[in-house]
């Protein structure tokens, strides 16, 4: 901006109460960020709203303001569609609800006690208010008082948070994240349980493709043995 500029510019709000109806309607003319005149809406018309060295030409353009229509007309038709676009606004925004997404992500903590780390992601939820609970085969792992937990905005009206859990998991272990959520009629969750190694998973494999093949091999000879002629006399 230029130095010595001046500006001036309309500026107006709805503040809204917790059930989303409208708490109050300002409407001002803003001379360099302070209100020069601003609209009462219990009184329809405009009243200086600067008391200081600007007071007196506040007064004069309110008083300007206040001998036409036009500008009456619009402080009026925007504090109605205040009114009226208020609760659609409060019930496409805060009331509404968004079910939340959950994912498991293990990775190794380098600790033999507790060689896995868990982490169960949860996003793409509102509201952000959300409670995490870890399940160990079915029972509830840690206190029994579970709070919800702090979220981190997403910056599209959705949350995401993240829940760790270091464990030493046992063949047929099966642990589970269980996301609580206002728009969910049941807990979502969600399921890890120990893999194979990758050598274990490639031996299994080696081993499944042999017996396939020894199982068609013995197919094959079954099936010529019936088809074989039988033997004269």
């Amino acid at each position: 901006p230029h130095v010595g500029a001046f500006l001036v510019h309309l500026a107006s709000s709805c503040p809204i109460a917790d059930n989303g109806s409208m708490l109050d309607f300002n409407f001002a003319l803003v001379f360099n960020k302070n209100p020069l005149v601003c609209y009462d809406p219990d009184a329809r018309c405009f009243v200086p709203c600067d008391f200081g060295l600007l007071h007196s030409y506040a007064t004069h353009l309110a008083t300007l303001l206040n001998n036409g229509t036009t500008w009456l007309e619009r402080a009026e038709a925007r504090r109605q569609a205040c009114h009226d676009l208020a609760p659609q606004f409060w019930a496409q925004t805060v009331l509404r609800r968004m079910p939340p997404q959950a994912r498991i992500i293990p990775s190794k903590t380098g600790n033999a006690r507790a060689p896995v780390l868990l982490t169960c992601h949860v996003w793409g939820f509102y509201p952000p208010e959300v409670t995490v609970i870890w399940l160990h085969n079915g029972d509830i792992m840690g206190p029994g008082d579970h709070p919800p937990i702090s979220a981190i905005p997403n910056g599209d009206w959705t949350y995401q948070t993240q829940v760790t859990l270091t464990v030493a998991p046992m063949a047929g272990d099966t642990f589970t994240c269980s996301v609580q959520h206002a728009s969910l009629d049941q807990p979502l969750l969600e399921d890890w349980g120990p893999g194979l190694s990758p050598g274990l998973t490639l031996k299994v494999a080696a081993a499944t493709v042999v017996m396939a093949l020894g199982l068609s091999f013995f197919i094959a000879g079954v099936y010529r043995y019936r088809a074989k002629p039988p033997a004269p006399g």
